[in-house]
């Protein structure tokens, strides 16, 4: 069955970063976009916060990312990665891998404080 776990949030202070990790399984990885989305607490919904193609190619960001964050994968290992710097409170949230034919992993929790 299809499994998407995350790793790698954590709590840090404004001007840090994290990389979170999502290892993939039980579908061909390298055949579907992924996605990061976050749910910040109290915030109705979800936001995307990028998107990548399954080669690679193509990435999308939201604007809030402002050149901050950087999504890639690794198709050998069905890992996708968001390497996060300069992080700022407003980011902190529940972070989740999100594969393009609709599954989501559980969540890691991202906190950062001022």
């Amino acid at each position: 069955q299809v499994q998407l776990v995350e790793s790698g949030g954590g709590s840090v202070h404004s001007g840090g970063s994290l990389t979170l990790s999502c290892a993939a399984s039980g579908f061909t990885f390298s055949g579907y976009a992924m996605m990061w989305y976050r749910q910040i607490p109290g915030k109705i919904g979800r936001d995307t916060v990028a998107r990548i193609n399954g080669d690679g190619s193509n990435i999308y960001y939201a604007d809030f990312v402002k050149s901050r964050f950087v999504i890639s994968r690794d198709n050998a290992k069905n890992t996708l990665y968001l390497q996060m710097n300069n992080l700022e409170p407003d980011d902190s949230a529940i972070y989740y891998c999100v594969s393009a034919h609709g599954y989501w992993g559980q969540g890691t929790q991202v906190t950062v404080s001022s």
